[in-house]
Formats: structure tokens, sequence, C-alpha cells
């Protein structure tokens, strides 16, 4: 960790330099010709529309590819500055059959050539069922977003959201579950698309409370545009779960069982018509596992030093639970209205015990006095929440011109507990003992409009509202022992209310358009305002002074042949303090380690620009890379003091670090990301991922200063397809120390083996998954300074797990076959629409 002076605007104006420049010579590269061919591209099965199809022009005469692009997310696609002479097209989107149309004439009488659509036959076909295989790869990059395929990562099978969240580019997973997205850990997570409560409350537990095989992608959304919310200053994870749409019945079953997680799954589907139902449970548990943890903490005041050594064991275990209900009815072709509920339940306790000794010294070294005594701890925490939602979309006559309004409502019940007794070791009496309950609500509800209109062929134009609605409401409950009787008495003093509410109004204009024939741009922006007060019991009603927030966004992206894709964008984001953040319930279950929330805490307000660059080759490499700056004001972030003697209430605690959330100043960080897709030959596949950056922190606070640090995680993942019903990857996951605002948190690598089993005519699979199973712990040594004191804490966390998955699929899985197929690999001219 060093001190440093950046010149911060300095880099910003050299990574826009770099910007101008990388676009400047692209535009030189460019020639002035004539004709133009448009088409639209759709899954002959399924009649949607393919997003990044391959489409080559090529030369009769010459014979060799002269132009090129690839369809957009409406399947469509456009050539353009073409020649004179006579072509073919080529079409290819791996797993589907390849296609040519010839021969096409650009002449005077021809220069805008029409294609009527053209259907792309998928490889893998049945006479009576056709399943829609192959489409889709490990991961998916588009313009906004990131997808990452989890039902096609086996690796991840008998594991939870967080363990498929660590293959992600971009994103990176500790050992303990905390999620950090291009180094940020303010990340606004949604489940279908939709916010809920749960994530607002312990994110942790969600993610170790969803199973692996539940879960069908991961979008990540890295420069939201306007239309999202503003919320998350390090972007948008958005979990898609398993859902079928096909008609008739169908739905899967997983079981997973092994000797650190257990989990299940049960998703069922039925459609007739214009209706469909889509029922789920799952379930999750982590067995009780034991870490060893050590901590040497030395602290200083004018006249006196302290060190505390606490040395013990603490065993944790973990449970949840998912279950919800929803449906989608084609009103009529043009309306549709969707619904869903959900019920879910997560919860965790750890309990554990410590030996300590405390040394006290004068100025001079001599040792004032030395007392040892025991620690016995206990922690509990759990969250009902229920979230339902219903949402109505009318499309119109026009293509892409649509309505659509919804409305979501997540309701949470959360309870936390605590509970501590410390004796002396030598004489076994209990000298102090407490422990307190927070019972606490969070309601969140949403109402939104969003209107979609297409302007020309090129160009769209959105817009929309929404009023979001937060009411938390939190009761710290504190009793106290007194040794003399024997009792708990509720302690007034230390006990504590807050009833939270705050209302945030949005609205935003968006438009999508073709700029110079050369740059597809997207402009976007959004306002919210926001309202909030709190009424704290010991301080009374407090009015928070009301803020609007301007959210501008912009995305410049350019096509080129050979599919290449090169993108600029800029977002601006905020992130509000959550439950977690604001709850000022003192938990005191470890009298020398208190945590605590914040409620002064203000919003961090973030900037951030990428540079992003993929290509896919012929041989089927790709290559996703991503440059990016990023700047956050009043960065929120964990924080820890030290006192002497601190007083809560009518307890006083000494020797005692208060951790909580802070606004600890400015934090500038300088990145980039590459990601790696290296089929070796068709059985072996090599994909790998490495980031890094540059942050520096400005703290703004009296014992902090400025610090930087480099950061960088690296994996590398390797699959076999033995043959073609099994396969097995190796998976190996390093993540290097990262700075915070006092100190490093410690590194960390993982790595797995998976071997998959298709069965009963790939209905079934059977997997088997083994996470370091060379080591039964994973090492943590985290190193914290403040004005007065320095801390060093070394865990030794279980993390060594051997599992296996069944799933088994039943009911009709795809989409029936109602006539033959064309031969699409036509040689014949292409027909054009008048």
């Amino acid at each position: 960790m060093a001190r440093f002076q950046p010149n911060i605007n300095h880099k910003i104006l050299g990574l826009f330099l770099c910007l101008l420049i990388s676009f400047s010579s692209t535009a030189q590269n460019t020639t002035k010709i004539e004709g133009k061919i448009t088409g639209k591209i759709i899954d002959s099965l399924s009649g949607k529309p393919m997003e990044y199809v391959s489409i080559s022009l090529v030369s009769l005469q010459a014979n060799k590819v002269v132009n090129g692009t690839s369809s957009d997310s409406k399947g469509f696609f456009k050539i353009t500055n073409i020649p004179e002479g006579s072509y073919k097209l080529l079409f290819d989107f791996m797993g589907f059959h390849k296609s040519e149309i010839k021969p096409i004439i650009v002449n005077k009488e021809n220069l805008n050539l029409v294609l009527k659509d053209l259907k792309l036959v998928p490889k893998q076909t049945m006479l009576d069922v056709v399943a829609v295989t192959g489409a889709r790869t490990l991961i998916e990059d588009k313009i906004d977003k990131t997808i990452y395929n989890a039902d096609k990562d086996i690796t991840s099978q008998t594991g939870v959201a967080a363990d498929v969240l660590k293959k992600v580019p971009q994103v990176s997973v500790d050992v303990d579950g905390n999620v950090e997205l291009q180094g940020n850990a303010n990340i606004r997570f949604l489940i279908n698309g939709k916010p809920s409560i749960l994530f607002g409350s312990n994110i942790v537990d969600v993610l170790q409370s969803i199973p692996a095989s539940q879960i069908q992608s991961i979008e990540v959304i890295t420069s939201p545009g306007a239309k999202y919310d503003a919320e998350g200053t390090g972007g948008i994870i958005n979990i898609i779960l398993k859902k079928n749409s096909a008609a008739g019945f169908n739905g899967n079953l997983s079981i997973s069982g092994g000797t650190r997680l257990e989990n299940g799954a049960l998703n069922m589907n039925i459609r007739k018509g214009n209706f469909g139902v889509n029922v789920f449970f799952s379930g999750n548990a982590q067995l009780p596992s034991q870490t060893i943890n050590n901590m040497n903490r030395l602290s200083q005041d004018s006249i006196t030093s302290t060190q505390l050594l606490q040395n013990g064991t603490s065993e944790f275990e973990r449970n949840g639970y998912q279950s919800g209900i929803s449906f989608d009815w084609d009103i009529s072709p043009r309306d549709n209205f969707t619904g869903n509920f959900n019920y879910d339940y997560f919860g965790n306790n750890n309990s554990g015990n410590a030996n300590r000794q405390t040394l006290c010294l004068d100025a001079s070294g001599n040792q004032l006095s030395d007392f040892n005594d025991v620690i016995l701890t206990s922690n509990k925490f759990h969250e009902h929440s229920f979230d339902g939602g219903l949402t109505y979309k009318r499309k119109f006559k026009k293509e892409d011109h649509e309505l659509e309004i919804q409305l979501n409502s997540s309701n949470g019940n959360i309870f936390s507990y605590y509970n501590q007794t410390q004796k002396n070791l030598l004489s076994n009496e209990v000298y102090n003992s407490s422990y307190g309950n927070n019972p606490g609500i969070e309601n969140e509800t949403n109402i939104e409009a969003n209107y979609t209109l297409p302007i020309t062929e090129n160009a769209i134009f959105e817009t929309g509202a929404k009023a979001e609605f937060n009411h938390i409401n939190s009761v710290s409950n504190v009793y106290l022992l007194f040794p003399t009787t024997g009792n708990y008495d509720y302690s007034t003093a230390q006990s504590s209310s807050v009833d939270y509410k705050r209302t945030v109004y949005a609205g935003y204009l968006s438009a999508t358009f073709n700029l110079f024939k050369f740059l597809d741009v997207k402009a976007g922006l959004r306002d919210e305002y926001t309202q909030a007060n709190a009424n704290f019991s010991n301080v009374g009603l407090v009015t928070i002074k009301p803020y609007n927030t301007i959210v501008p966004s912009l995305v410049f992206s350019h096509k080129f042949k050979n599919k290449q894709t090169l993108k600029i964008s800029y977002s601006h984001r905020i992130e509000r303090p959550d439950y977690r953040d604001l709850n000022p319930f003192f938990n005191a279950s470890d009298p020398r380690n208190i945590t605590t929330g914040n409620p002064n805490l203000r919003p961090e307000i973030g900037d951030k620009i990428e540079l992003g660059y993929n290509q896919t080759f012929k041989n089927g490499i790709t290559l996703n890379s991503t440059l990016f700056y990023r700047g956050n004001m009043d960065d929120i972030q964990a924080y820890t003091n030290y006192y002497s003697t601190y007083v809560i209430g009518d307890s006083t605690f000494t020797n005692v670090a208060i951790s909580s959330r802070e606004n600890i100043g400015r934090e500038d960080n300088f990145g980039a990301s590459l990601y790696t897709s290296i089929p070796i030959n068709s059985k072996i596949n090599i994909r790998g991922n490495i980031s890094f950056f540059d942050r520096y922190i400005y703290t703004g606070l009296p014992s902090g200063g400025n610090i930087h640090g480099f950061i960088y995680r690296a994996n590398l993942n390797a699959s076999y397809q033995i043959s073609n019903t099994l396969v097995i990857e190796l998976l190996g996951n390093f993540n290097s120390p990262k700075i915070n605002a006092q100190g490093t948190m410690p590194s960390f690598t993982t790595y797995n083996f998976a071997f998959r089993k298709q069965i009963f005519n790939k209905k079934a699979s059977i997997a088997f998954t083994a996470t370091n199973f060379l080591e039964k712990y994973v090492n943590q040594k985290t190193e914290l300074t403040g004005a007065n004191f320095k801390m060093s804490n070394v865990r030794q966390l279980p993390y060594q797990s051997f599992g296996f998955n069944f799933t088994y699929k039943f009911g009709k899985m795809a989409f029936k076959k109602e006539k033959e197929m064309e031969d699409v690999n036509i040689s014949n001219p292409p027909e054009f629409v008048k």
C-alpha cells in the first residue's frame, strides 16, 4: 500500500484521447461506394429474430469476401456502400445450418435490395419434436450486456448462485460470497428483471441460497442505459431463473448432495393455447462447518498501549428456499398480461468461542496488566419475503412499437439476534453477558410505464416514468445481565428504533439511431428525484433534504466486417444506502469488535467510461476486451474506529473497535478485462478471463489519507467432450489481495473439477464436482490500520467440498414441428419485397 497524489484529470483526458484516436483511425479506412442490401433473419422453429448471425458478402467474380456485418437484436442486418457487381450472401451461426443466397446483382436499377425474411434451421432436429439446441454459447456478448448461460455450466450444478457468478467475466466473488463487478460491490441485483428487497438486507445470504440448477442465465450490465434505474454504481446483475414456454406440460427436477452444500429445485410449466403457468420451488442448505479465527490488535493512546490476542473457533450454517408461481396470458395477438407471486426465506446461524488475552503496557513498555478471559457468542439471522408483480404489454401495428405498464411489490420481515457471555478464565465466573434482538420490515413498491416508438428503420425513441416507494422499520431490543441477581433486564438506554421512508420519482428519454451510416448510437437521460425522512427513537424525526439526480448515458458502437465490434459508453450512477447500511442496531456479540449501521449515510455518486472490443474469428475463437475508468464520490465502505472507552446507552465498552459504513471520500479505478474462448478442436475448449485495475482512494477522514493499490483476478476453464454424453471440466480461479480505505483484504485461490454424464436419451444427467479437493481450508489474512490501532486477523475457512447432482427433464421439452423444413442452402436468386 503506497501513498500518492494522482493527477486524475490527466488520466481521464488521456483515456478520452485514446478513444478518439481509435474511432478516427477506423473512420479513415472506410471507402465510399453505392448499393445497399437489407433483410431479417429468424429462427425457423420459434420464429424469433436471431441476433449476431454472421453475414458475408462474396464477390462472384473475385470469389472473395468484400463486405460483411451481423444481425442486430431484432434480427435485422444491413450492408451498405456496395459497388456494382454480382455477389452471394453467406449466413453463419453456431448450431445452425449455413445458408447461401446467390446471385445478387447490384447495378443502377437495383441499388436498394430488400430481402424477404430468411429462416435458419438448427442442426439438431427430430421428426416429431424439434429441440432448439446449440444456438446459445456459454457466454453471449450483446451491445449493452454480457449473458452467461448458466444451464451450460456443469462445474456449478451442485453449487449456488455465487458459484455461477465466479465464472462471469468482470465479476469476482470472494470465499464469503461477497460480489464485485469491475471491483465495485455496489451492484443493483435483479431477479427476472425485477427488483427485490431480498438484495437490500443481505445479498450474500440470497446468493448462497439460490441453487445453481435453478438459474437459466445471468445478465451483466456494466453501463446501463436510461431505461434502467440509476441505482448501483457498479452496474446491474440480472439473475434469470429457469422457465419453459413450450406448449403442453413439462418441467425439470434437480437434486444435489455434498459434503458442504445440499440443494434441490423443481420447475413445472404448463401451457395451452395463449395461457401458460410456471411453478417452482428450490431450497439450499450449507452444512455446519467450523472456522478457525486468530486476531492480534495493537492500540495506543497518549498514555498506554494495549494488545488484544483472540483465538477461537466458530461454527456456521445456512439454509433457505424460494417458491413462486407465475402466468403468461396472450389476451390477443397484440396484448399480453403476465404476473408472478414469490415467497422466499433464508437465514444463517453462527456460534463460537474464543480465548482472549489483554496486555496493557505503559509508555516505556512496562506491563501494567495481563487479563485472560473466554467469550461465548451466538448470532442468528433470517428473513421472510413476499414478492408480487403484474405487467401489461401492448404491441401496436408497427414492429417494436409498444407500451408496457408494471406494478411490483416486495415485502420482507427481517430478524437478527445476538448473545454473548464473558467469563474470567481462572475463576470461570461470568462477569458480563447480554443479548439483543432486532426485528424489522422492509417494503418496496414500484409503479412504472415504458413506451417505445420506432421513428424510422434505424431510429427508435423510448420514454417512461417510475415511482418507487420504500419503507424500513427497525427495532433494537437489548437485555443486560446483572451478575448480582442473575437476571437479564431490558436496557432502555441501549435499545432503539428507526422508521425510515424514501420515495423516488423518475422519468427518462432515450433514443437509438445510426449516425453517418457508421455509428450506432444510444443516448439517454434519466432524472430521479428523491425524498426521505427518518424517525429515530433517540433523536426524533429527521427530515432529509430532497435531492435531484440527473443521469445521462451514452453508447457509440460500430460493427466491422469479420464479426468485430467496437463500443464506447458513458454512464452516471447513484448508490443509495440500503437496510444493512442504515440499520443503527449495535451488534455486541463480540464486545471487543462491535458492528453497527449508519443512518447518516449520504448517497454515493459514480461515473464510468468504457471502451469495449469484441471479435469472433473463423476458427471459433472469441475475444472480448474492455478498458474502463470509474470514479465514485462519497464512496460507501466499511470503516473501523478504535476506542479505549465507548459508551452505548448505559454501558461502557473498553478496548473496542466499532465497524460501520461510512462515506469515505473519493475512489478512482482504471482497469481492463480480457475474456477469450479457444476451441482447440471439436472436443476441447479453453476459456480464460483476466481483469486488473489501479485503485486510488482519498478517504477524506481524519484517520485516512491517499491510498493506491493494484488489483487483479484471473481464471481458466478447460472442458473436454469425451463423448456425446460425457464431458469433464477443470476450473482455476485466483484473486489478488485488494485494498480498501484502511488496509488489505486477503487473496484467495479456488479450483474445481467436474464431470457430467447424460442418461435416459439425454432426458437426465448425473454430475460430480470437487472444490479445492487438495486442501481443507482457505487461509484468509486481513490487515486494517486506523489512527491509533493496527489489526491482523487470520481465518482458516473450510472450503473443500465434494458433491453429486441429478437432473431430470420431463414432459414436452421443445416446439412441435408443423411441417417439413425447406432447404435453406438455396442457390436461386433472392426474392425481394416490392
